[in-house]
């Protein structure tokens, strides 16, 4: 009797394992076949258009914001040398250690109407209600600074993995044919770690999209709380996986 060969064996289990873990994919995407209820035309009708305004503001800002710090610290700490620079290699990943969620609640703590920052400002100044200017916490402005603040480390891990493989000698000869230190950096390091910066923004893009505390405690309307709402509140299933394909295909 012929034994089933160890290599058939273990081939057999990662496809049970990838069928099992795909399951909800699978279960998500048998709702394309059945017919757009009612439910949907009246999300279709109302707040689609929020939804879709929202989310691609977001991820918009979130690109910026993530970039302009995932890169820059990157850059820094890999190829300068200043004083407390070991000590930031690994503090600023301190972030990804924290939820969005309870960034913004602590952030949103500190500074609104009633928080310590704005309570102390119109206790030094003698302000009144209507005598400054503050920017509004809770808002898509806030969000997307919350967002930027905590997954900026995806895009300054693979950076700066990026940026230390690089040749110095590389980099030194751009310098000899008169390039400064940032036509090096534009012209040179960046599109040679331009690979792995859009591989950190894919995550932060993802986790960006999938977050529900953050957007659902600032009031912003995003394809995951319509999912949610549409879900538990109108409890309307094939509608919730329209909307939840709908985030898949912007992923």
């Amino acid at each position: 009797m012929q034994r089933a060969s160890p290599f058939s064996l273990w081939q057999t289990a990662i496809i049970l394992i990838t069928l099992l873990f795909a399951l909800p994919l699978f279960t998500v995407f048998s709702f394309v076949f059945q017919p757009a209820g009612e439910v949907w035309q009246h999300l279709l009708d109302t707040v689609l258009k929020d939804y879709i305004i929202n989310s691609v503001l977001l991820m918009l800002g979130v690109t910026v914001g993530s970039l302009l710090m995932g890169v820059s610290t990157a850059w820094l700490t890999s190829l300068c040398d200043f004083p407390g620079r070991r000590l930031f290699e690994w503090a600023l990943l301190l972030p990804l250690a924290m939820p969005a969620y309870i960034i913004a609640y602590t952030y949103t703590g500190l500074f609104d109407f009633a928080g310590p920052v704005q309570t102390t400002l119109r206790e030094w100044f003698n302000w009144g209600y209507r005598d400054y200017w503050f920017p509004q916490i809770r808002s898509r402005g806030g969000a997307i600074f919350m967002f930027s603040f905590v997954l900026y480390p995806y895009i300054y891990l693979l950076a700066r993995a990026a940026f230390l493989e690089q040749s110095v000698a590389m980099l030194e000869v751009s310098r000899s044919l008169g390039n400064g230190a940032w036509r090096t950096f534009f012209q040179v390091s960046l599109p040679l770690a331009r690979p792995a910066i859009i591989a950190g923004l894919s995550l932060v893009l993802m986790e960006t999209l999938a977050d529900y505390g953050t957007v659902q405690y600032f009031g912003i309307s995003t394809f995951t709380t319509g999912i949610f709402r549409t879900w538990f509140g109108l409890d309307d299933v094939s509608a919730a996986d329209t909307f939840l394909l709908t985030n898949v295909t912007i992923h």
